[in-house]
């Protein structure tokens, strides 16, 4: 059975989700038989590379929030990481594309270390220091950290046609599908989980989508 996660690596709730849709993933008896598959979504497509702003800056703007309650909502945010058991810095962090992080997780797809990527990245831009904005060395420190080689990653970043066409193809596939938001989980082509929900909620939907997937394969097969 396969899961498609659609989720941005400046999404602090797909961070979050990934934890919580993993915990459940983990407890599930079948687990051996999910393959799970990271799909692009842009929060924020079409931002120019060297656009950066403080994350405070950019919630302000986006949803005309006081700075008192983007600092809020980041604390809250700091606090759902922790019960996850991850890091979370609720100031200092910033925002900007993450277009180049995408076209990179479709390379390490096809090597087989997108999952190690994804965390990766997400570790980076939610709980380190160094931004992983309009560097394009701090991203290739990244991805060889994730096992993939650093002159693929170079040339990746390199060129800006690299694996686009990939991303934008996930990204209409999320249109269709009807995603306005991320994290968004398909399980089995069958079901939609929208929003970072509490294991339970994934638990449940595995165990769903699961029996159905069982009842497709014996129908296939009778």
């Amino acid at each position: 059975m396969r899961v498609e996660i659609w989720s941005d690596i400046a999404c602090p709730w797909c961070y979050v989700g990934k934890a919580r849709f993993e915990r459940a993933l983990a407890d599930f008896p079948h687990r051996d038989r999910v393959e799970v598959v990271h799909r692009s979504f842009e929060l924020d497509p079409g931002r120019a590379k060297d656009d950066v702003q403080p994350v405070l800056t950019m919630l302000t703007k986006k949803y005309g929030m006081s700075e008192a309650q983007a600092q809020a909502g980041e604390e809250n945010l700091a606090a759902q990481a922790a019960a996850e058991g991850l890091a979370y810095r609720t100031r200092g962090r910033d925002h900007g594309s993450t277009f180049d992080m995408h076209r990179l997780l479709h390379l390490a797809e096809e090597h087989g270390r997108q999952g190690e990527l994804l965390q990766i990245l997400y570790t980076a831009n939610f709980a380190e220091e160094r931004s992983v904005y309009a560097d394009d060395e701090r991203l290739v420190e990244l991805a060889v950290a994730a096992g993939l080689d650093a002159g693929y990653a170079r040339r990746v970043l390199a060129d800006p046609d690299a694996y686009a066409d990939a991303v934008r193809a996930d990204e209409r596939e999320a249109a269709q599908l009807g995603a306005t938001g991320v994290p968004f989980f398909v399980l089995d082509r069958r079901y939609g989980v929208s929003g970072a929900q509490p294991a339970e909620v994934f638990a449940q939907a595995l165990a769903q989508a699961w029996a159905e997937h069982e009842k497709t394969q014996a129908g296939a097969h009778s």
